[in-house]
């Protein structure tokens, strides 16, 4: 989108929204950030802290909404003899997760849903199992591009997420066998 702005006599043509799509002024304000444009990376990993997927959303976006889009992005998993996994037996997840409706519908596709409840106290000993998802998103954003945004185009930086979370597994899979 380009706007044509008069200065000093003469006709600019200047970007009009420099931070493109999935970003939140695409989507609208969010009151606690004050409109900060910005982007948030969903990730679901396995046990071991492997990316399965992602997802790329606005900053003011709600994870809960974001919940059944990752669980579907998983690939089929080849592993041993029969059918390749579809989906994950188990689901665990923090407080920005928690939905009663979001966990019927997981249960109704025969995932157990592990998601800490809003309102309880701190302690519920997810922490000890959510550790690899949260390692996995700092080596996410310890590339730059990734924790500042510079691409316009949504579908380019969800290629550069995707691009580190290769790197991720590259790396978990050099470790393992050097």
């Amino acid at each position: 989108m380009y706007r044509l702005g008069a200065r000093g006599g003469r006709q600019l043509l200047r970007a009009g929204g420099f931070w493109g799509a999935r970003t939140e002024s695409q989507i609208g304000p969010n009151p606690t950030d004050r409109a900060k444009k910005g982007t948030k990376h969903h990730l679901v990993t396995d046990g071991g802290g492997v990316p399965l997927a992602s997802v790329v959303t606005g900053a003011n976006r709600h994870d809960v909404t974001q919940l059944l889009p990752l669980i579907e992005a998983i690939p089929k998993i080849k592993g041993g003899v029969g059918a390749p996994l579809s989906k994950p037996p188990e689901v665990l997840g923090d407080r920005g997760y928690d939905s009663d409706e979001h966990r019927m519908k997981l249960s109704g596709r025969g995932i157990r849903p592990t998601l800490a409840r809003k309102g309880t106290p701190h302690g519920s000993g997810l922490g000890i199992f959510r550790w690899p998802v949260e390692r996995a998103l700092s080596w996410l954003h310890q590339a730059r591009r990734l924790r500042v945004r510079y691409e316009k185009r949504a579908d380019l930086h969800h290629a550069f997420v995707k691009l580190r979370c290769a790197v991720i597994c590259w790396s978990l899979l050099h470790s393992a066998f050097c």
